[in-house]
């Protein structure tokens, strides 16, 4: 099955999820942002790929805007090469409005990640001939007030449905791309990865997650991820 099928179904099988209190509004770009999605999977989504990078779900300046993971506006249009129109949630938060890559504010999780790439490889080129990057949710889960609530909050009568068909999906993808590799991007994403691939003979491993909500992060992010990986025998 192709990657844009995969995400495709993903979403689908996601929508017909309900979430209670307190999450009032949940944004799903595989819909309204899918060009951009569709662009980025066209472009960069087509196996084998040695390592397959995976974050948690989309954050609502990255992902939520510009539809690829971590995508900080500046370095998906000018670097990963990605730019198109992006629509709006069927309930948008006041306080979270979706402008696509109009956006005038950056993710600092995305600069710090795809700034890493790109100082490390130099072209997107190099960057994914051996690397996809990916989230393991695709959606965003906002409470009344506008602050994000990760999967891992959601009560387990939620969860539980939401981790099933994310499970099935990085299965799908993962051997879509017959990648060696699973990074996790933090702990969340490396323990949903052992739970999904196992049994796939995929090796997996995990870098620090580059949040600004990390303390450790902010004292030099790329330096440690790429300790990390050279660690992993990945550089």
């Amino acid at each position: 099955m192709a990657i844009t099928e995969i995400y495709k179904t993903l979403s689908k099988r996601l929508a017909g999820l309900e979430f209670g209190e307190p999450v009032t509004h949940v944004y799903d770009p595989l819909q309204y942002a899918w060009p951009a999605v569709q662009m980025y999977l066209d472009k960069w989504g087509r196996g084998p790929r040695q390592v397959v990078f995976l974050g948690m779900n989309p954050g609502p300046w990255g992902m939520a805007q510009t539809g690829v993971p971590f995508g900080t506006v500046n370095l998906v249009r000018d670097w990963v090469g990605v730019h198109a129109q992006v629509g709006k949630p069927g309930n948008e938060h006041p306080k979270r409005p979706i402008v696509g890559f109009a956006i005038d504010r950056e993710e600092v999780s995305g600069n710090r990640f795809w700034g890493w790439a790109r100082d490390r490889f130099g072209t997107a080129d190099a960057f994914f001939a051996n690397h996809f990057v990916a989230n393991y949710c695709p959606l965003v889960f906002m409470e009344a007030s506008g602050r994000n609530r990760t999967p891992d909050k959601l009560p387990v009568a939620e969860r539980e449905p939401l981790l099933a068909a994310c499970d099935d999906a990085l299965r799908q993808v993962v051997c879509e791309l017959d990648a060696e590799w699973l990074v996790g991007i933090g702990k969340f994403a490396e323990d949903r990865a052992r739970q999904a691939l196992a049994g796939l003979g995929v090796r997996i491993g995990r870098i620090l997650h580059p949040s600004p909500a990390s303390p450790i992060a902010n004292r030099g992010w790329a330096p440690q991820a790429e300790k990390q990986l050279r660690q992993l025998g990945l550089l």
